[in-house]
């Protein structure tokens, strides 16, 4: 029984694992065709949002800070378009 619980545990953090590593594939596009960070931050700034932590995990731009109603966010975006790809 011990074994099965660890065999499920196991496997339960390799496949939550998986997914976010997963989670951090925002675009297939080549870099030169991204939005410069200067004109991601203006975007999103416009928006509403209130950027407090910026990073570039794999091919996402992210960020963790406010919405325009103060909510928290972190959210991943594809930094082609800035669209949405993840939000937590």
């Amino acid at each position: 029984m011990k074994t099965l619980i660890a065999t499920l545990m196991t496997s339960t953090m390799l496949l939550t694992g998986g997914l976010a590593h997963a989670a951090k594939n925002c675009t297939d596009e080549p870099k030169s065709k991204w939005m410069s960070i200067e004109e991601f931050k203006k975007q999103k700034k416009a928006e509403g949002y209130k950027i407090r932590k910026f990073k570039q995990p794999g091919t996402c731009y992210e960020i963790y800070g406010t919405d325009k109603d103060g909510n928290d966010v972190e959210i991943y975006f594809n930094p082609v378009d800035g669209s949405i790809v993840k939000k937590k």
